[in-house]
């Protein structure tokens, strides 16, 4: 049986196709070798249950691993202490019924789980842990996936208290080599997760060491899970290429990588459009499985929309860095930021916060865009009027999607003062473009422009791309900076014809479209 492509659950070597994790196996392993005490909290998706179990089948040899994991656990399982020691003694039951040697560890947690309300508490759990470890053969390693439903309880803070202080009393008594909490929410930040009472403000797990291990995956990594397919198919595929395209809009997310993947072979594959596997697993497959899946409903994007709903502060930051060209920079302890980077939606580059991909940018792009209040802006409804005119041959028209926003932007804002256009100008061509290219095509903003003054723009459509130099006029001098910027990109893009919006406000100005030739290449330039 061939293997698959996985987005449900953690990927098993055997049914699944995956990048090879030893790497990062092996810089945890240094961690736990010195006694670290840590926690790993990665967005959702982001393989964290899959590092987990690779995790105890890597540390087998060394170590002995208590694996739990808190979803197992009910909301009453928290609600009191008698009841969670008997649910942990229930599921460590469950698993020392699989280890060899340990008969007095097992009569031990057996009293405990079957012993009055009033003795089952934390200190006897402990001591219980306490009596394994220093009975144990080998070290032991604690394991704890999903904390994240336990860590508004207070049950669960005092947990966490013990674990503190086994870890600073390792020199002086028996206790675990290792601690593992694995959730979306760091643990010394629990009351990020909720407002909840003053007195569980200060966590008592300020002893975890930072995990610094980088969990997405590489171009190197993504390639070399697409060689085990290759292997299997025989595509043709250039391994190195379509491995650096997943990359370059997913930027590694675990999730977003393996969801690509499972388009270009379960569903393109059996597409019309694509006769085999030869023509799916090249760079206009991959952009037609990015369409796909920026129209469909998955976990990952409905775990995005509902963070966005809960937390607006969190929808203002995005929208400012989406469309304000705001450079934002990083300040610890800000909340809006730190929930940003917690969930996933941006990373640091240079002390400043950008969106992490590509995807989530035209997710975002997408979702702000539809918002009710903002289609009702006249020059959307004028997009949506002319925009089978665009296509022609199945090709886009881009030339003629400059002429025309030119018309309607001079016709609907040509009399708005400057510091409306500067702020608002990129965001009207995006929506003036949406209804154009809306379920076939899709748009980026190339990251290392995004600022105030110049944005280069670029779409994809049916495997054609496109790039568009949106700019304030700051003179001549900086128009021709920037002509020859926007031709380095086409040399990066291997692209003969590039297009260019200039916001102008010299009343002197003349508004319209010009094509320049530039040597080889032509830039269409509209002016506003």
């Amino acid at each position: 049986m061939k293997k698959r492509f996985n987005i449900s659950g953690d990927c098993k070597p055997k049914l699944h196709y995956m990048v090879d994790i030893d790497k990062k196996l092996t810089e945890i392993k240094k961690m736990i070798d010195r006694g670290d005490y840590f926690t790993i909290n990665r967005a959702r998706q982001y393989g964290k249950t899959t590092i987990l179990k690779g995790l105890c089948r890597f540390l087998q040899p060394e170590y002995l691993i208590i694996s739990l994991d808190f979803q197992r656990l009910s909301h009453k399982d928290f609600e009191k202490e008698d009841v969670f020691v008997a649910a942990v003694c229930r599921e460590i039951l469950k698993k020392l019924r699989r280890v060899e040697e340990v008969d007095d560890v097992l009569e031990k947690f057996q009293q405990l789980f079957g012993s009055d309300s009033q003795e089952r508490s934390l200190s006897f759990l402990f001591d219980c842990f306490n009596f394994w470890c220093e009975t144990s053969i080998k070290p032991i390693v604690l394991m704890i996936d999903e904390v994240d439903s336990a860590t508004n309880n207070q049950v669960f803070l005092d947990f966490l208290a013990q674990l503190r202080f086994c870890y600073i009393e390792r020199d002086e008594m028996a206790v675990f080599q290792s601690v593992i909490l694995a959730g979306v929410y760091d643990i010394k930040y629990i009351k990020q997760k909720l407002e909840i009472e003053e007195h569980k403000r200060n966590s008592p797990w300020n002893i975890a060491a930072d995990f610094l291990v980088d969990l997405s995956f590489s171009v190197e990594e993504i390639a070399g899970m697409l060689q085990a397919y290759e292997k299997d198919y025989q595509t043709g595929m250039e391994l190195e290429k379509i491995a650096t395209l997943l990359y370059d809009y997913t930027s590694g997310y675990p999730y977003l990588v393996s969801y690509l993947c499972k388009i270009l072979d379960e569903r393109l594959s059996a597409c019309e459009r694509f006769h085999n596997r030869q023509a799916v697993w090249t760079k206009e497959g991959v952009l037609q499985a990015v369409s796909l899946l920026l129209t469909e409903q998955n976990t990952l994007f409905d775990s995005l929309f509902h963070k966005l709903e809960e937390y607006q502060e969190l929808k203002a930051l995005l929208y400012q860095l989406l469309f304000q060209g705001k450079e934002i920079a990083y300040v610890v302890g800000v909340r809006s930021i730190e929930m940003a980077l917690m969930f996933g939606l941006v990373k640091k580059e240079e002390q400043k916060i950008v969106i992490v991909n590509r995807i989530f940018e035209m997710l975002l792009y997408n979702l702000f865009l539809a918002e009710p209040k903002i289609q009702k802006e006249s020059i959307y409804e004028e997009a949506l009027k002319e925009r089978n005119q665009f296509i022609k041959d199945g090709r886009l028209d881009m030339e003629l999607v400059l002429k025309r926003f030119a018309v309607h932007f001079q016709d609907l804002y040509g009399d708005q003062e400057q510091q409306f256009l500067e702020e608002d100008g990129r965001r009207y061509f995006l929506l003036y473009l949406r209804p154009i290219i809306n379920g076939t095509g899709n748009y980026y903003i190339e990251s290392r422009t995004r600022n105030m003054e110049r944005t280069d723009i670029i779409v994809d459509y049916k495997g054609e791309q496109f790039v568009i130099e949106m700019k304030i006029w700051r003179g001549n001098a900086y128009h021709e900076r920037g002509e020859q910027q926007l031709l380095e990109y086409l040399d990066a893009y291997h692209l003969k014809k590039g297009y260019m919006v200039s916001f102008n406000f010299n009343k002197k100005k003349q508004c319209g479209v010009r094509k320049i030739q530039l040597g080889e290449r032509i830039l269409i330039e509209a002016t506003v």
